[in-house]
Protein backbone atom coordinates (compact mmCIF):
# COMPACT_ATOMS: atom_id res chain seq x y z
CA UNK A 1 0.00 0.00 0.00
CA UNK A 2 1.45 3.33 -1.09
CA UNK A 3 2.13 5.84 1.61
CA UNK A 4 -0.10 8.89 1.45
CA UNK A 5 1.71 12.25 1.27
CA UNK A 6 1.47 14.35 4.43
CA UNK A 7 -1.33 16.88 4.52
CA UNK A 8 -0.40 20.57 4.63
CA UNK A 9 -0.40 22.19 8.03
CA UNK A 10 -3.38 24.36 8.83
CA UNK A 11 -1.19 27.43 9.29
CA UNK A 12 0.48 26.81 5.94
CA UNK A 13 -2.91 26.72 4.22
CA UNK A 14 -3.73 30.06 5.82
CA UNK A 15 -0.44 31.60 4.66
CA UNK A 16 -0.97 30.33 1.09
CA UNK A 17 -4.54 31.58 0.87
CA UNK A 18 -3.62 34.92 2.43
CA UNK A 19 -0.70 35.42 0.05
CA UNK A 20 -2.78 34.51 -2.99
CA UNK A 21 -5.59 36.89 -2.02
CA UNK A 22 -3.09 39.67 -1.28
CA UNK A 23 -1.42 39.23 -4.65
CA UNK A 24 -4.79 39.26 -6.44
CA UNK A 25 -5.70 42.47 -4.64
CA UNK A 26 -2.47 44.22 -5.72
CA UNK A 27 -2.98 43.00 -9.29
CA UNK A 28 -6.57 44.21 -9.33
CA UNK A 29 -5.58 47.73 -8.29
CA UNK A 30 -2.58 47.74 -10.64
CA UNK A 31 0.24 47.79 -8.09
CA UNK A 32 3.39 46.11 -9.43
CA UNK A 33 7.03 45.96 -8.40
CA UNK A 34 8.27 47.61 -11.61
CA UNK A 35 7.01 50.57 -13.64
CA UNK A 36 5.66 50.33 -17.18
CA UNK A 37 8.85 52.03 -18.44
CA UNK A 38 10.91 48.98 -17.54
CA UNK A 39 12.00 47.07 -20.70
CA UNK A 40 10.61 43.79 -19.34
CA UNK A 41 7.34 45.35 -18.27
CA UNK A 42 6.66 46.66 -21.79
CA UNK A 43 6.08 43.11 -23.07
CA UNK A 44 4.00 42.13 -20.01
CA UNK A 45 0.28 42.74 -20.32
CA UNK A 46 -0.22 42.48 -16.50
CA UNK A 47 -1.90 39.08 -16.24
CA UNK A 48 1.43 37.17 -16.44
CA UNK A 49 2.27 38.21 -12.88
CA UNK A 50 -0.47 35.88 -11.63
CA UNK A 51 1.37 32.71 -12.77
CA UNK A 52 4.40 33.07 -10.42
CA UNK A 53 2.00 34.24 -7.71
CA UNK A 54 -0.13 31.09 -7.98
CA UNK A 55 2.94 28.81 -8.05
CA UNK A 56 4.42 30.55 -5.02
CA UNK A 57 1.13 30.18 -3.13
CA UNK A 58 1.14 26.44 -3.89
CA UNK A 59 4.71 26.22 -2.61
CA UNK A 60 3.55 27.74 0.67
CA UNK A 61 1.39 24.65 1.19
CA UNK A 62 4.61 22.57 1.27
CA UNK A 63 6.72 24.91 3.43
CA UNK A 64 6.53 22.62 6.46
CA UNK A 65 6.09 19.13 4.97
CA UNK A 66 8.50 19.41 2.00
CA UNK A 67 10.55 22.57 2.59
CA UNK A 68 13.37 21.77 0.16
CA UNK A 69 11.00 21.06 -2.76
CA UNK A 70 9.03 24.19 -1.95
CA UNK A 71 12.20 26.32 -1.99
CA UNK A 72 13.41 24.93 -5.32
CA UNK A 73 10.07 25.46 -7.05
CA UNK A 74 9.71 28.84 -5.35
CA UNK A 75 13.10 29.93 -6.70
CA UNK A 76 11.96 29.14 -10.24
CA UNK A 77 8.74 31.07 -9.60
CA UNK A 78 10.78 34.07 -8.38
CA UNK A 79 12.88 34.03 -11.56
CA UNK A 80 9.67 33.91 -13.59
CA UNK A 81 8.35 36.85 -11.56
CA UNK A 82 11.43 38.86 -12.56
CA UNK A 83 10.37 38.47 -16.20
CA UNK A 84 6.98 40.10 -15.46
CA UNK A 85 6.01 43.43 -13.98
CA UNK A 86 6.50 41.74 -10.58
CA UNK A 87 4.38 41.31 -7.47
CA UNK A 88 5.55 42.30 -4.00
CA UNK A 89 3.52 39.44 -2.48
CA UNK A 90 5.40 36.88 -4.58
CA UNK A 91 8.72 38.15 -3.22
CA UNK A 92 7.43 38.16 0.37
CA UNK A 93 6.21 34.56 0.06
CA UNK A 94 9.63 33.57 -1.32
CA UNK A 95 11.35 34.99 1.75
CA UNK A 96 9.02 32.87 3.87
CA UNK A 97 10.01 29.77 1.87
CA UNK A 98 13.70 30.47 2.56
CA UNK A 99 12.94 30.91 6.27
CA UNK A 100 10.87 27.68 6.38
CA UNK A 101 13.53 25.67 4.51
CA UNK A 102 16.10 26.53 7.19
CA UNK A 103 13.70 26.07 10.11
CA UNK A 104 11.93 22.87 9.05
CA UNK A 105 14.45 21.33 6.66
CA UNK A 106 17.15 18.77 7.35
CA UNK A 107 20.17 19.79 9.46
CA UNK A 108 22.40 19.69 6.36
CA UNK A 109 20.09 21.98 4.41
CA UNK A 110 19.78 24.31 7.39
CA UNK A 111 23.57 24.71 7.43
CA UNK A 112 24.01 25.12 3.64
CA UNK A 113 21.21 27.57 2.83
CA UNK A 114 22.61 30.53 4.86
CA UNK A 115 26.02 30.05 3.22
CA UNK A 116 24.53 29.87 -0.28
CA UNK A 117 22.31 32.91 0.23
CA UNK A 118 25.23 34.83 1.74
CA UNK A 119 27.37 34.01 -1.30
CA UNK A 120 24.58 35.08 -3.66
CA UNK A 121 24.25 38.35 -1.77
CA UNK A 122 27.98 39.06 -2.05
CA UNK A 123 27.96 38.32 -5.77
CA UNK A 124 24.86 40.47 -6.32
CA UNK A 125 26.63 43.32 -4.51
CA UNK A 126 30.09 43.12 -6.11
CA UNK A 127 29.18 42.27 -9.69
CA UNK A 128 26.86 45.27 -10.49
CA UNK A 129 29.32 47.73 -8.95
CA UNK A 130 32.22 46.22 -10.88
CA UNK A 131 30.24 46.09 -14.13
CA UNK A 132 28.50 49.50 -14.01
CA UNK A 133 31.01 51.44 -11.88
CA UNK A 134 28.09 53.13 -10.20
CA UNK A 135 27.25 53.08 -6.47
CA UNK A 136 23.59 52.42 -7.28
CA UNK A 137 24.64 48.83 -7.90
CA UNK A 138 24.84 48.38 -4.14
CA UNK A 139 21.05 48.56 -3.99
CA UNK A 140 20.84 45.32 -5.95
CA UNK A 141 23.02 43.59 -3.36
CA UNK A 142 20.97 45.04 -0.51
CA UNK A 143 17.74 43.91 -2.13
CA UNK A 144 19.15 40.42 -2.76
CA UNK A 145 20.35 40.12 0.84
CA UNK A 146 16.99 41.29 2.15
CA UNK A 147 15.17 38.66 0.08
CA UNK A 148 17.55 35.70 0.53
CA UNK A 149 20.15 35.98 3.32
CA UNK A 150 18.04 37.78 5.93
CA UNK A 151 15.26 35.14 6.12
CA UNK A 152 17.86 32.35 6.01
CA UNK A 153 19.80 33.86 8.91
CA UNK A 154 16.57 34.42 10.85
CA UNK A 155 15.54 30.80 10.32
CA UNK A 156 18.96 29.61 11.47
CA UNK A 157 18.73 31.66 14.69
CA UNK A 158 15.19 30.46 15.44
CA UNK A 159 16.19 26.85 14.74
CA UNK A 160 19.15 27.09 17.10
CA UNK A 161 16.93 28.49 19.84
CA UNK A 162 14.39 25.74 19.25
CA UNK A 163 17.02 22.98 19.33
CA UNK A 164 18.53 24.47 22.46
CA UNK A 165 15.13 24.53 24.13
CA UNK A 166 14.52 20.89 23.22
CA UNK A 167 17.96 19.90 24.54
CA UNK A 168 17.41 21.79 27.78
CA UNK A 169 14.02 20.15 28.23
CA UNK A 170 15.53 16.70 27.70
CA UNK A 171 18.34 17.54 30.09
CA UNK A 172 15.83 18.69 32.69
CA UNK A 173 13.84 15.47 32.29
CA UNK A 174 17.02 13.40 32.65
CA UNK A 175 18.01 15.40 35.73
CA UNK A 176 14.59 14.84 37.27
CA UNK A 177 14.82 11.12 36.47
CA UNK A 178 18.27 10.87 38.05
CA UNK A 179 17.04 12.78 41.10
CA UNK A 180 14.12 10.38 41.45
CA UNK A 181 16.47 7.39 41.13
CA UNK A 182 18.77 8.88 43.77
CA UNK A 183 15.80 9.49 46.05
CA UNK A 184 14.58 5.92 45.59
CA UNK A 185 18.06 4.56 46.31
CA UNK A 186 18.35 6.75 49.39
CA UNK A 187 14.97 5.55 50.65
CA UNK A 188 15.96 1.92 50.03
CA UNK A 189 19.29 2.39 51.82
CA UNK A 190 17.59 4.09 54.77
CA UNK A 191 15.01 1.33 55.00
CA UNK A 192 17.78 -1.28 55.00
CA UNK A 193 19.66 0.64 57.69
CA UNK A 194 16.60 0.93 59.91
CA UNK A 195 15.86 -2.76 59.38
CA UNK A 196 19.36 -3.63 60.55
CA UNK A 197 19.03 -1.40 63.60
CA UNK A 198 15.66 -2.84 64.53
CA UNK A 199 16.88 -6.42 64.10
CA UNK A 200 20.07 -5.88 66.08
CA UNK A 201 18.34 -4.06 68.95
CA UNK A 202 15.37 -6.38 69.43
CA UNK A 203 16.55 -9.82 68.29
CA UNK A 204 18.85 -10.32 71.28
CA UNK A 205 16.09 -9.65 73.81
CA UNK A 206 13.46 -11.69 71.98
CA UNK A 207 15.84 -14.65 71.64
CA UNK A 208 16.50 -14.60 75.38
CA UNK A 209 12.76 -14.41 76.05
CA UNK A 210 12.08 -17.39 73.78
CA UNK A 211 14.82 -19.54 75.35
CA UNK A 212 13.92 -18.78 78.97
CA UNK A 213 10.19 -19.17 78.35
CA UNK A 214 10.93 -22.61 76.87
CA UNK A 215 12.92 -23.51 79.99
CA UNK A 216 10.15 -22.26 82.27
CA UNK A 217 7.56 -24.36 80.45
CA UNK A 218 9.67 -27.52 80.25
CA UNK A 219 10.96 -27.63 83.86
CA UNK A 220 8.63 -28.18 86.80
CA UNK A 221 10.78 -26.24 89.22
CA UNK A 222 9.36 -23.10 90.88
CA UNK A 223 12.82 -21.55 91.44
CA UNK A 224 13.92 -22.16 87.85
CA UNK A 225 10.62 -20.81 86.53
CA UNK A 226 10.93 -17.71 88.72
CA UNK A 227 14.49 -17.06 87.53
CA UNK A 228 13.40 -17.54 83.94
CA UNK A 229 10.47 -15.18 84.35
CA UNK A 230 12.80 -12.59 85.88
CA UNK A 231 15.08 -12.77 82.87
CA UNK A 232 12.06 -12.63 80.54
CA UNK A 233 10.76 -9.50 82.25
CA UNK A 234 14.15 -7.76 82.10
CA UNK A 235 14.60 -8.53 78.42
CA UNK A 236 11.01 -7.50 77.65
CA UNK A 237 11.46 -4.13 79.34
CA UNK A 238 14.80 -3.47 77.66
CA UNK A 239 13.51 -4.57 74.25
CA UNK A 240 10.44 -2.33 74.54
CA UNK A 241 12.59 0.62 75.61
CA UNK A 242 14.92 0.21 72.62
CA UNK A 243 12.00 -0.20 70.23
CA UNK A 244 10.37 2.90 71.70
CA UNK A 245 13.54 4.91 71.08
CA UNK A 246 13.70 3.70 67.48
CA UNK A 247 10.05 4.56 66.85
CA UNK A 248 10.68 7.99 68.37
CA UNK A 249 13.40 8.60 65.80
CA UNK A 250 11.13 7.55 62.94
CA UNK A 251 8.25 9.78 63.98
CA UNK A 252 7.85 13.32 62.71
CA UNK A 253 7.23 14.65 66.17
CA UNK A 254 7.62 18.14 67.58
CA UNK A 255 11.20 17.49 68.64
CA UNK A 256 10.51 17.04 72.35
CA UNK A 257 12.08 13.58 72.29
CA UNK A 258 15.86 13.52 72.57
CA UNK A 259 17.57 11.13 70.15
CA UNK A 260 19.17 8.08 71.72
CA UNK A 261 22.94 8.00 71.79
CA UNK A 262 24.54 5.52 69.43
CA UNK A 263 26.11 2.49 71.12
CA UNK A 264 29.89 2.61 71.58
CA UNK A 265 32.58 0.09 72.40
CA UNK A 266 32.41 1.20 76.05
CA UNK A 267 29.02 -0.51 76.18
CA UNK A 268 30.41 -3.92 75.30
CA UNK A 269 30.86 -4.72 78.99
CA UNK A 270 27.16 -4.23 79.67
CA UNK A 271 26.33 -6.20 76.52
CA UNK A 272 28.48 -9.13 77.64
CA UNK A 273 27.00 -8.95 81.13
CA UNK A 274 23.53 -9.25 79.66
CA UNK A 275 24.64 -12.25 77.60
CA UNK A 276 26.00 -13.90 80.73
CA UNK A 277 22.70 -13.29 82.48
CA UNK A 278 21.01 -15.10 79.60
CA UNK A 279 23.19 -18.16 80.17
CA UNK A 280 26.22 -17.66 77.93
CA UNK A 281 29.77 -18.18 79.17
CA UNK A 282 31.33 -15.10 77.52
CA UNK A 283 34.93 -13.90 77.69
CA UNK A 284 35.65 -10.35 76.46
CA UNK A 285 39.09 -9.09 75.41
CA UNK A 286 39.53 -5.61 73.94
CA UNK A 287 42.67 -3.78 72.84
CA UNK A 288 41.92 -0.59 70.95
CA UNK A 289 42.35 3.13 71.11
CA UNK A 290 40.18 5.90 69.71
CA UNK A 291 37.77 4.52 67.12
CA UNK A 292 35.55 6.57 64.73
CA UNK A 293 31.86 6.62 65.61
CA UNK A 294 30.67 4.66 62.51
CA UNK A 295 33.21 1.92 63.25
CA UNK A 296 32.17 1.83 66.92
CA UNK A 297 28.52 1.38 66.00
CA UNK A 298 29.25 -1.32 63.43
CA UNK A 299 31.56 -3.21 65.80
CA UNK A 300 29.03 -3.03 68.63
CA UNK A 301 26.22 -4.34 66.41
CA UNK A 302 28.39 -7.15 65.00
CA UNK A 303 29.27 -8.33 68.52
CA UNK A 304 25.65 -7.97 69.62
CA UNK A 305 24.33 -10.03 66.70
CA UNK A 306 27.07 -12.64 67.17
CA UNK A 307 26.10 -13.10 70.82
CA UNK A 308 22.45 -13.35 69.77
CA UNK A 309 23.28 -16.07 67.27
CA UNK A 310 25.34 -17.91 69.90
CA UNK A 311 22.40 -17.73 72.29
CA UNK A 312 20.02 -19.12 69.68
CA UNK A 313 22.17 -21.68 67.88
CA UNK A 314 25.34 -22.59 69.80
CA UNK A 315 25.47 -25.56 72.18
CA UNK A 316 26.84 -25.17 75.69
CA UNK A 317 30.41 -23.93 75.68
CA UNK A 318 32.61 -20.91 75.96
CA UNK A 319 32.02 -17.80 73.80
CA UNK A 320 35.01 -15.52 73.24
CA UNK A 321 34.80 -11.92 72.04
CA UNK A 322 38.06 -10.30 70.92
CA UNK A 323 38.63 -6.79 69.57
CA UNK A 324 42.13 -5.75 68.52
CA UNK A 325 43.34 -2.62 66.75
CA UNK A 326 46.22 -3.14 64.32
CA UNK A 327 47.45 -1.77 60.99
CA UNK A 328 44.84 0.99 60.86
CA UNK A 329 41.89 -1.36 61.30
CA UNK A 330 39.78 -2.92 64.02
CA UNK A 331 39.66 -6.73 63.99
CA UNK A 332 36.63 -8.40 65.57
CA UNK A 333 36.43 -12.11 66.35
CA UNK A 334 33.57 -13.91 68.10
CA UNK A 335 33.86 -17.67 68.51
CA UNK A 336 31.42 -20.15 70.02
CA UNK A 337 30.86 -23.89 70.19
CA UNK A 338 29.68 -25.56 67.02
CA UNK A 339 27.58 -28.68 66.53
CA UNK A 340 25.28 -30.27 69.06
CA UNK A 341 21.51 -30.38 68.57
CA UNK A 342 20.21 -30.29 65.02
CA UNK A 343 17.84 -27.38 65.55
CA UNK A 344 18.26 -23.92 67.10
CA UNK A 345 17.03 -23.18 70.59
CA UNK A 346 15.12 -20.13 69.28
CA UNK A 347 13.73 -19.34 65.81
CA UNK A 348 15.64 -16.94 63.61
CA UNK A 349 14.93 -14.89 60.48
CA UNK A 350 18.23 -15.68 58.79
CA UNK A 351 19.09 -12.01 58.29
CA UNK A 352 21.67 -11.68 61.07
CA UNK A 353 24.68 -12.65 58.96
CA UNK A 354 23.38 -10.53 56.08
CA UNK A 355 23.13 -7.47 58.32
CA UNK A 356 26.64 -7.95 59.73
CA UNK A 357 28.10 -8.34 56.25
CA UNK A 358 26.31 -5.17 55.09
CA UNK A 359 27.72 -3.19 58.01
CA UNK A 360 31.25 -4.30 57.17
CA UNK A 361 30.80 -3.60 53.45
CA UNK A 362 29.50 -0.09 54.09
CA UNK A 363 32.77 0.76 55.86
CA UNK A 364 34.93 -0.91 53.22
CA UNK A 365 35.84 -3.78 55.53
CA UNK A 366 35.64 -7.56 55.32
CA UNK A 367 33.42 -10.13 56.99
CA UNK A 368 33.55 -13.91 57.32
CA UNK A 369 31.43 -16.36 59.29
CA UNK A 370 31.53 -20.13 59.38
CA UNK A 371 32.88 -23.23 61.12
CA UNK A 372 36.59 -23.49 61.84
CA UNK A 373 38.86 -26.11 63.45
CA UNK A 374 38.96 -25.62 67.21
CA UNK A 375 42.35 -24.44 68.55
CA UNK A 376 41.89 -26.80 71.52
CA UNK A 377 41.10 -29.88 69.44
CA UNK A 378 44.74 -30.91 69.38
CA UNK A 379 44.85 -30.95 73.20
CA UNK A 380 42.01 -33.41 73.45
CA UNK A 381 39.59 -30.86 74.89
CA UNK A 382 35.98 -30.51 73.88
CA UNK A 383 33.00 -28.46 74.87
CA UNK A 384 32.21 -30.64 77.84
CA UNK A 385 35.51 -30.00 79.64
CA UNK A 386 35.77 -26.28 78.86
CA UNK A 387 36.89 -26.31 75.22
CA UNK A 388 35.44 -24.14 72.51
CA UNK A 389 34.24 -26.73 70.07
CA UNK A 390 32.52 -30.04 69.69
CA UNK A 391 33.87 -32.58 67.24
CA UNK A 392 36.94 -30.36 66.83
CA UNK A 393 35.12 -27.33 65.36
CA UNK A 394 33.97 -23.89 66.45
CA UNK A 395 31.77 -21.25 64.87
CA UNK A 396 33.72 -18.06 64.20
CA UNK A 397 32.58 -14.61 63.15
CA UNK A 398 35.46 -12.44 61.97
CA UNK A 399 35.27 -8.86 60.71
CA UNK A 400 37.89 -6.24 59.86
CA UNK A 401 36.81 -2.59 59.83
CA UNK A 402 39.19 0.13 58.54
CA UNK A 403 39.66 3.07 60.89
CA UNK A 404 40.68 5.57 58.19
CA UNK A 405 37.71 7.12 56.39
CA UNK A 406 39.60 7.37 53.10
CA UNK A 407 39.82 3.58 52.89
CA UNK A 408 36.10 3.17 52.63
CA UNK A 409 34.59 2.73 49.19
Amino acid sequence: MARRPPRPHRDDVGIAVGGLLGGLFLWSVGLYSRTPDDPVSRVDQGWAVLVPLAVMACCELLRRTRPRTALLVGTLALVADLLTRGSLVTVVMFTDLVYAAVLYGSPGAARRIPWITGLVTVIATVWPVAAWHRPEGLLIGAYTGLVTFTPAATGWIVRNHRDTAVAERLRAEQTALLAEMDRAQAVTAERARMARELHDMVANHLSAIAIHSTAALSLDDPKTSKDALTVIRENSVEGLAEMRRLIGILRDGSGDREPAAAPTLDGLGALVAGARANGLDVTLTTEHGTVPAPVELAAYRIVQESLTNALKHAPEGRVTVTLAQRDGSLAIAVTSAYGGPSGPRAPGSGTGLVGMRERADLLGGSFEAGPEPSPDSGNGKNSRDGGDGRDGKIWAVRATLPLVQGETE
